[in-house]
């Protein structure tokens, strides 16, 4: 089987039971963490792929990961997951739900990266100019810092790049001057 396929299945199963019980946000607020946990440790999915670590141990590890909001119907969740020995899928499981709820609930993620620390003020607008460009949905933001990018940022809003680094102008100026020894 296809490993898009179950992840898919699982994540869209989750989501039928979230709208029956009227708790959909709130599973996707618990696969938000339980991603970032992930993202923040890779090794997390090596242990849930691991056939020699026994499934309470996954378990546990599922729901810690989670952290304290984890709920009941994300720890049947995780049950579920383990009893169809579908542990080392868990992760994708999670990031299936919340791209689904994302999609299903027209919320666009949009990632700024900067050089530098900016000011506050310039973070303000920076966030008003990309919602008035994406006004048909709703947006969550989140911001880092890339010193490759020299000055400048780079706004990324689902697929849609706008880029006004002080690097992507240089690769511009370098790419002009290559066709024009040509």
């Amino acid at each position: 089987m296809d490993n898009g396929l179950i992840p898919q299945r699982y994540a869209k199963a989750l989501y039928k039971y979230g709208l029956e019980h009227g708790i959909t946000e709130q599973l996707y607020n618990v696969m938000k963490v339980v991603v970032s946990s992930f993202e923040s440790n890779p090794d997390l999915q090596k242990v849930l792929s691991n056939p020699f670590v026994n499934d309470e141990d996954k378990e546990k590890l599922l729901l810690s990961a989670a952290g304290k909001e984890a709920g009941d119907a994300y720890a049947r969740f995780v049950k579920l997951i383990l009893a169809h020995g579908r542990a080392d899928y868990a992760y994708l499981m999670m990031i299936a739900y919340r791209d689904l709820y994302r999609r299903e609930n027209h919320i666009s993620q949009v990632k700024i990266a900067t050089a530098a620390p900016m000011p506050e003020s310039m973070m303000e607008k920076l966030h008003s100019l990309v919602s008035k460009s994406f006004s048909e949905s709703v947006l969550e933001f989140s911001h880092s810092i890339d010193p490759d990018l020299i000055g400048g940022f780079v706004i990324d809003v689902d697929s849609v790049r706008m880029d006004a680094s002080i690097s992507n102008e240089l690769e511009q100026l370098r790419l002009t001057l290559l066709r024009s020894n040509n």
